[in-house]
C-alpha cells in the first residue's frame, strides 16, 4: 500500500469514473482532503457538448474539494491508483 502524501495525483480506478483524477492537499486521520483535476470522461464528453442541457455544465467538478477515506487508496476496482508521486 502506498503512503498518501500532500502533493501526489491520483486516479479513480471505478470505470464509471474513468479519466478522473485527484491531488491530495492533505491528511487528517483516516481521510485525505483532495481537489478534483480532471473530471470523468463521460461527464467531461458532456459539458463539452454544447447541445446539452445546461445542467451538465454545472456538473463540472474540477477545482472542487472532496474528503476521501484513505482505504479507498487501493488499486481495486472502486479505489485509486498513483499517477504522480510526490518528487
Amino acid at each position: 500500500m502506498t503512503a498518501v502524501k500532500p502533493g501526489q495525483v491520483w486516479a479513480d480506478n471505478d470505470p464509471r469514473c474513468a479519466g478522473r483524477t485527484l491531488r491530495v492537499d492533505a491528511v487528517d486521520d483516516d481521510k485525505a482532503l483532495c481537489t478534483i483535476l480532471t473530471n470523468s470522461d463521460t461527464t467531461q464528453e458532456l459539458i463539452d457538448n454544447p447541445a446539452q442541457s445546461p445542467w451538465y455544465r454545472r456538473s463540472d467538478r474540477r477545482g472542487k474539494q472532496t474528503r476521501i477515506s484513505l482505504a479507498r487508496f487501493v488499486p481495486t476496482s472502486t479505489g485509486y491508483r498513483l499517477i504522480q508521486d510526490t518528487p
